[in-house]
This record gives structure tokens, sequence and C-alpha cells, in this order.
């Protein structure tokens, strides 16, 4: 530890000698949104020294000598030549070419709502808010039905909730971030995606293998950051108002105003309810929950480019109630009572968090940054006769220092963090009480030749009371053997303590006997997790027939060093125990991108999971994990008109392979389910430049699945189990909404 703090401290006294640079951000125009342009050029007039924008649009480039002209050019866009005299830092905004006033021929194309990554080591790929649009995206865990990276799944038969994977692990597995500070873990593992709304969000960005040090130790799978909507740069007032046949109704109304140059702040309301009884299958249970929800959020932003600083403040309130279980059930007489089985989940959650960032204005290579965040998560719930109560307190700050070594080839990144959590869970008649404590440093150097290599390595130590002092190090590597070929490779560890009921809620809305084989650990008597992941990646960017595409090629290994297994093989019994063997996820996927022509583009994808545990019965492939699963997606738009009036369209398809399933009831040992498939559909109109209406189906072939709770005419008996779902319990969903801004 104490070299690591003499290793930073050197570094940074050496950015003294390093030269001065300009740095800066480019942006365009889309609507009313801020798109950042990533691959733009820039370079000094009659000079060599250029360089490109990153998938946010930043850059940096060295000042020089000979010239203050700056010439940026992007496809489709016209070329710019700014005078740069005593600037450090720009921001600059491109405008898309007009082919009606140049005499010669202009090549456009029109921004990709998902794009991959080209100059990061990382393997990241961005989904902006036009991709968000694409379908019924309610909200975080609805927002991945357009892209192959994530796989969505039914957690059980009664909440209606979906639950993400990726890499052939469940969410816990990965390192979900909100502004890269840690949102969705703790309390909120089960129902948190569905706790921000998808019209708050301004982009996603998916990071597949161990992501970067600076977030944490968490990461396994990989990371899921998103980006919430900045009063800066948002429109002054949206609204949007959905409608499904589902009974689904939801209001969303957001407005900013900015002050002055400096101050700005948003405010984002959210409601939704669902009052309508539903129960397709005629199994006298409800297909999907009565529910409401109330979010409020409150932002504040302050900017001051001349002097560097930049600062956010955000304030959420959140109130999310859900009734389950049988047609009928009335809680105020049923509860308790074994007449009829019912279930009510209620959330109040309180997050706020203050982000502070400055640049030096004469070392504008050189920042400082600060974010912090504290939340209050109660959910109060029970399943027929069974309790399940939890109160998690959660407290995050970082410090973190960007700079160079000797040029802007080397830079590094070193900072401290601290974490906090507490949590309190009833389980059934159980008491668990748990601190979590931890510090830790971290130190991330990266390498860019500014041609076809670039590496990111890094190393953190952390301090915790329950898991121990421990090293979390990941590299990633990115090489170009000409320029449309990507080559990746990537490796690194992760940990987690296992929230064993807080993950596992799905237990609750079963009879099973809980069990767990206690080995002396200090959480829940089990040992903490620990993994290595392992990746490669492969894109091959190709003109094809006048059109653009891309092929890539993910290879993904997770091997389990410590594991607490989930052993759901034996009737009427949940077992957890710590990993006594192997346990793997190795992920295979291809994916092609191709778009013919501006108006049309397609999207396919295979994946193979190879994903087993060694349980006490043999060493096993995960239960309700499909093998193979593939995806297509096609997108159509015709171009704006002078009003920006418009025709988009899409549909999706997911096939889903066969899952295997564990003894019960209703299905025999050795037995898996059938495969499937889904069709997705969406149809917007966008009228004007500031109001659009959509239409869409999902499911459109009404494919359910038969019998999804097992021992549902008694539901108090040990047969009782709504969790071994495979398939969409709700068919054919319709809905509709509109879009409003000024």
């Amino acid at each position: 530890m104490k070299t690591i703090l003499i290793t930073i401290l050197s570094f940074t006294f050496m950015v003294s000698s390093a030269q001065e640079l300009l740095q800066g951000s480019l942006f365009t125009k889309e609507g009313t949104q801020n798109i950042p342009l990533e691959g733009a050029s820039l370079y000094w007039l009659g000079t060599t020294i250029g360089t490109t924008t990153n998938e946010k649009g930043n850059f940096s480039l060295a000042l020089s000598k000979d010239t203050t002209e700056l010439i940026i050019s992007y496809l489709g866009f016209k070329t710019d030549t700014l005078t740069i005299k005593n600037q450090k830092s720009i921001t600059h905004f491109l405008m898309a070419s007009d082919s009606n006033s140049l005499d010669e021929v202009t090549i456009s194309q029109r921004r990709k709502a998902i794009q991959k990554s080209y100059l990061e080591a990382q393997n990241i790929v961005n989904v902006n808010s036009a991709e968000l649009l694409k379908a019924a995206c309610c909200n975080l865990s609805e927002s991945f039905e357009t892209n192959p990276s994530i796989d969505v799944n039914f957690s059980d038969a009664l909440t209606g909730t979906k639950q993400i994977k990726m890499l052939g692990l469940t969410s816990p597995y990965l390192l979900i971030t909100e502004e890269n500070i840690p949102m969705v873990r703790g309390a909120s593992q089960a129902y948190g995606l569905t706790f921000t709304p998808g019209t708050w969000i301004e982009s996603i960005q998916i990071t597949k293998g161990a992501g970067s040090v600076i977030n944490g130790f968490e990461s396994i799978a990989g990371q899921i950051n998103t980006e919430i909507k900045k009063p800066f740069s948002d429109v002054p007032f949206f609204a949007n108002l959905f409608t499904s046949a589902n009974g689904r109704n939801e209001l969303n109304i957001q407005g900013n105003h900015k002050f002055n140059n400096r101050w700005s702040s948003g405010l984002f309301l959210h409601g939704n309810q669902r009052t309508q009884t539903m129960d397709q299958n005629n199994d006298s249970f409800l297909d999907v929950p009565l529910a409401k929800q109330i979010n409020v959020l409150n932002r504040w932003q302050y900017t001051d480019f001349e002097k560097g600083w930049v600062g956010f403040g955000s304030l959420r309130f959140m109130q999310d109630d859900k009734q389950i279980g049988g047609v009928g059930y009335n809680p105020d007489q049923d509860r308790n009572s074994q007449l009829l089985w019912g279930s009510e989940i209620s959330t109040r959650r309180i997050d706020g968090s203050v982000k502070v960032g400055y640049v030096f204005p004469e070392l504008p290579y050189q920042s400082f940054g600060f974010q912090s965040a504290y939340s209050k998560h109660v959910q109060d719930s029970y399943y027929g006769i069974r309790n399940y109560e939890i109160d998690h307190e959660s407290f995050y700050a970082n410090v973190l220092f960007n700079s160079i070594i000797g040029n802007t080839k080397n830079k590094f990144k070193a900072g401290l963090n601290i974490a906090y959590d507490q949590y309190n869970e009833l389980v059934d008649q159980f008491d668990f009480l748990r601190t979590d404590r931890s510090f830790g440093s971290f130190f991330e150097y990266s390498y860019d030749n500014l041609e076809n290599f670039s590496l990111v390595g890094g190393i953190r130590a952390d301090f915790h009371n329950n898991l121990g002092t421990f090293l979390t190090p990941r590299v990633h590597l990115r090489y170009l053997p000409d320029p449309k070929t990507i080559l990746r490779a990537s490796v690194g560890s992760g940990r987690k303590a296992a929230n064993i009921f807080a993950e596992n809620q799905t237990l609750f809305g079963t009879n099973r006997v809980i069990s767990i084989a206690k080995n002396g650990g200090s959480i829940y008597g089990l040992n903490p997790e620990k993994a290595w992941n392992y990746g490669l990646s492969v894109r091959q960017i190709f003109n094809l027939l006048g059109g653009s595409g891309d092929l890539t090629v993910d290879y993904y290994i997770t091997n389990f060093v410590d594991q607490v297994v989930v052993d759901w093989e034996k009737q009427h019994q949940i077992s957890f125990y710590n990993l006594d063997g192997k346990s793997r996820a190795n992920s295979f996927q291809i994916a092609l991108d191709y778009a013919p022509s501006e108006a049309l583009s397609f999207r396919f994808a295979y994946k193979n999971y190879d994903v087993k545990t060694t349980y006490t019965s043999g060493f096993l492939q995960r239960p309700l994990q499909a093998q193979n699963r593939y995806f297509g997606n096609v997108a159509w738009e015709t171009a704006r008109k002078a009003n920006d009036a418009q025709w988009r369209w899409d549909l999706t398809y997911h096939a889903v392979g066969q899952q295997r399933l564990v003894e019960t009831s209703r299905d025999a040992r050795g037995s898996y389910s059938p495969s499937y498939g889904l069709w997705n559909s969406q149809l917007t109109r966008a009228v004007i430049s500031n109001f659009e209406i959509y239409a869409g189906l999902e499911n459109i072939g009404n494919y359910t699945q038969a019998n999804p709770i097992i021992g549902v005419e008694n539901p108090f008996g040990a047969d009782f189990d709504s969790a071994q779902v495979y398939a969409p319990i709700f068919g054919r969903m319709i809905y509709a909404g509109f879009r409003w801004n000024l």
C-alpha cells in the first residue's frame, strides 16, 4: 500500500514537465438533444498533429507552436476551422452537411442508436436515447429489448419483474451504476432496475468483462452505466403518456430551467399504475401485479467553463407498491389467513448524490473529481404467510485525480473511495443484521499510441471488514491490425458479498424450506464470492453494396474461485452453500450490424452459453438458462421533412432455446423447457419536431408458458412454486403513447 501511494505521488509531480494541451468536446444537434460525435478528426492546419474524439465526443490535443488554426472534420458534417488563441478547453457543435448548397457530392451517415466503441480499450457498447425509443421501455429493466448484449427474462410468475443477464450471469454479478455511482445493489437487486424511468435516461454504456477498477471491485461479468438527462442540455419541458392493454398507465413530466450561464435545474416526475385485473391463463392468480409508483427527482447543475468547475446535485424519492397473488385477494380481509394466497410488496427509497469536477485551467489534461451518494431503501413485504423485510442504508464516496505521465499518450487515474452499508433483514421469523465497511485505493494507467494500440491496466487495494484485505487487478488491450479490424482482450478479477435473500426474492413466492450450509463466513455464515473474467473480441468493419456494417465476435470466460451456490435441485427446498468444485460461465456471441441505406438497418446475433456449477447432485448446467439464443432486429425510418415529420418502424425477434428445469411436481428430473420465439414491433410517427405518437405490440405471437405456477390448486402446500419460469406469463400486449417537448 505504501509503495502504491509513493508511486502515485511521484507521477503527480512528473506532470509539471508535460506539454500544454487543448481539451474539449464535439457535439451535433439532433432535434433538441446534444449528441456527442465519436471518431471526429481534429488537426492543426499544415501539421501532422491531430487526434480523434472518443465515444463521449471528448478529445485531448497538444497545442501547436506553429499555428492557431484547428481543423475539425467528420463524415456527413461540414468541416470547421477554429482559431485557438488563449483557450485551453472548447465545446463545439458541428452542422450536418447540406448537399443543396455544395457543388460536390456529400456522403452523409445517420448516427447509429447503438454504437460500439472504436477508440476505447474496453469492450463498450453505447446506447443512446434513440434506441430506447424503439420499444416500450418504461423503465431501465425494459431498456434492453432491442440490444443483443443483454438477455431479458421474467424473474417469476407473480411480480411481472424482468431480470437481466449478461455473459450468462444474472445482474448481481454486474456492476450497475448511475453516472458511475453504484446504484442497483444490495436491497435493490430484485426490483431496482424498475426504479429508473426510461424517459429519464440520456444514454447507457454496457461494458463486457471486468470493468474499470475506478468504480469498485464488484464488477465480475461487466458494468452497465446509465447517464441521466442533464438540466443544462435537456429540453425545457417534456411530457410522455403511455397506456397498454394490460392495464398499465404511465405519465412522465420533465422540466428544466437555466437560471444563468452557470446554474440550471431539472425536475423529473414519474407515475405509473396498473389497476386492471388480468388472468388470461385462468389459474386464479394475477398474470401481472396491481401496482403503482411515484418517482420524483430534482437535479442541479453548475458549470463554469472558464474556471474549470462543474458540479451536480441530485435528490430523489420513490414509492413503489405491488399487490400480487390470487384474483380477488383483499389485503384487509385475507392477510395472514389461508383462505386466499396474496402478497404485498411496498418499497420506499430516498437517495441523493453530489458530484464535483475541476479541470486545471493551465493544465487542461489534469483534473480532480469528487462524488458521494447516500441512499435509504426500505422494503416491507409478505408472500402468503411468509415475511421478508429489508432496511438498507448506504453511503459511498470517491475521490479521483487524472493527469498524464510525460505526454498525453500516457495517462493515469488515481484515487480513494469508501463505502458503508447497513442491512437489517427479517426473513420469515429470523433477523439478519450486518454492517459492511470498506476503504479502497486504486491506480489505473492507460497508454494510447494514437494509431493502433491502447492499453488500460489498473489495480486496487481494498480493506473490507467482512471480505478481508485483497487486491483487484484488471487489464484491457486494444489493437488494430488495420483501420477496419479491432482486436480486444481483457482479464480481471472481481469480488462481491452475496446478499442471498435480496438477490433471490423469487424464493418467497414458493413454500420451499430455506437451508444455509454455514461455513464460518462472516455473511450469513458463507464465504464471499470471487471470480476471474477473461475476454476476447474481434470486430470487423466493412462496406457492402453501398452500405456499411460490422461483424463482431465475442468470447468471455468467467471462472469462479469462490461462489455462493443457489441450489433449487431438491424438491421443496432451496439451499445456499459455498462452492465445492468448478463453476463457470462461458459466453460466445457473434453479431452482425448492417445498414444498406440511410433508411434501413439490420441487426442479427447468435449467443451460446455454457454455464455450469457444481451442485451437491453433480456438475450441472444452470437451470433456467438457455444454451442458445438468436436475435434479429430490422429498423426503418424515413428522411425528416422540413418540419421534422418522420415515420419510424422496428421489428425485433428473440428465439430462446431449451432451458434445463429442476425437478418439481410439474417437471420430471432431467426435463427441459420447449424452445420458443417472441416478436415485438413498434411504429412511431413524428408529427412535427416536438411531438410524436407511437404504438406497438409485444409478444405478437401470443406465446405463454403453460402452467407457470406449480401447485396453484393448493398455494399453502409444499409443492407451491412460482419461480420456475422460462417464458412470458402474459400474452400479446398492445400499447400506445405520445411524446411532447418544448
